[in-house]
């Protein structure tokens, strides 16, 4: 028979309403309550840079290749599709093209970015953001003068869904294009709801008497974001000289820097109630020790070695945490998924790119959080049991 263990087990069997019951269920609230809140923030966090992630690569690509231009305009250099870009990574290649412009209506008229898409567009990702109407349908033959704009778009042009608008086209001549509008997106980025007018990419080509082989542009979606580093770094190596292979996170850099200051954030959280998990425990296995001090000095008495009783204690103080650590699961997953289900706590999207709280959750992220509070927690309790080498029986057993 494991004696520790069993001594453990009966000193951790409380009568309600007595002192050691109150201090067991402190001592499970906080880690409880400290396991909660790190889940939640964890699956906050992680559901916070994806939806953004995803937002920007579904727009725009995890990396584009285009021709090096010598400004900053929207002025393109065609762009043909290397033959040999072929790599198993790459999930999928977009064309595109962008035409600056003004859009003109009765009663406003905004400069907006047309961004000329084709068949190899991902519809099925994009049809998420769109809030009415569908996505434009290409042509065989010729292009489509179908446009989907943004939400704000619409407001601010004080537009509805199937009304004409035409756009002017900045370039030596200009020209003009009545255009249909069929859907109404709202992605919640900015940067794209702003500008982004989408459209064939034919009617791009035509503009700029290009060859249905040719693009202003290509945007690379690949399987695995992980991998976004090695791909750009092979398309480099194999097209740098003369192609401008970029990184979709460098072009939004602001966006990608504001989302790793997140991280920093949920580190110090983390510490925080790592920390305050850890000095509870410290405490509570203190009075347990001090509040069986009689207890001690009876088994010293007996011929119990030190040893024996601080495992007495580290068996009580791990009881405590395996109870917590259930408590918090339950809590902290509870809630979590009540969000992600219902979404009841909402967000201002002109602030926070989305309208309600994201939760995403992640087996190993959890499983590892529920490691780190056991480990870390189970090894602070060996300073109090420490404690138990200074008690003397003869005192102990007197001790009142």
């Amino acid at each position: 028979m494991n004696l520790p263990y069993f001594i453990s087990q009966r000193i951790s069997i409380n009568k309600a309403g007595t002192f050691s019951s109150t201090i067991h269920k402190v001592a499970v609230f906080s880690v409880g309550i400290g396991l909660a809140v790190m889940i939640i923030a964890f699956a906050i966090m992680m559901g916070f840079k994806n939806t953004i992630k995803n937002k920007i690569y579904n727009f725009s690509g995890h990396i584009q290749i285009t021709k090096y231009v010598n400004s900053n305009s929207y002025n393109e250099n065609p762009l043909k599709l290397p033959d040999d870009l072929d790599l198993p990574e790459i999930k999928n290649i977009i064309p595109f093209s962008f035409k600056a412009g003004l859009v003109q209506t009765d009663e406003e008229v905004e400069g907006l970015l047309f961004k000329g898409v084709g068949e190899a567009f991902d519809k099925e990702s994009f049809n998420k953001y769109l809030n009415e109407g569908r996505f434009i349908q290409f042509k065989t033959e010729g292009y489509s003068t179908e446009v989907v704009l943004s939400k704000f778009q619409m407001s601010r042009l004080k537009l509805k869904l199937g009304d004409k608008i035409v756009m002017h086209f900045f370039q030596d001549p200009p020209r003009a294009r009545k255009l249909s509008i069929v859907g109404v997106y709202e992605s919640g980025m900015e940067e794209f709801d702003k500008q982004i007018v989408l459209g064939d990419i034919g009617l791009a080509r035509r503009l700029n008497n290009w060859s249905p082989e040719y693009a202003g542009g290509y945007e690379v979606h690949l399987n695995n974001v992980d991998q976004i580093e090695d791909v750009q770094q092979k398309l480099y190596d194999k097209y740098g000289y003369d192609l401008y292979v970029q990184k979709t996170s460098n072009k939004f850099l602001q966006v990608f820097e504001w989302l790793s200051l997140i991280d920093n954030n949920v580190n110090i959280l983390l510490f925080m109630v790592l920390f305050v998990a850890s000095f509870n425990m410290i405490s509570i296995i203190l009075i347990l020790i001090l509040e069986r001090t009689p207890m001690i000095g009876t088994l010293k008495a007996l011929g119990a070695t030190n040893g024996l009783i601080r495992k007495i204690f580290v068996y009580n103080g791990m009881h405590m945490i395996f109870k917590g650590l259930l408590i918090g699961n339950v809590f902290g997953l509870g809630i979590a998924f009540i969000q992600w289900k219902f979404k009841l706590i909402t967000l201002d999207p002109t602030n926070y790119y989305m309208s309600y709280v994201p939760i995403e959750f992640n087996m190993g992220v959890l499983v590892l959080l529920n490691l780190l509070v056991l480990g870390l927690v189970s090894a602070i309790l060996i300073l109090p049991t420490l404690f138990v080498a200074k008690v003397e029986p003869i005192k102990a057993i007197k001790f009142d």
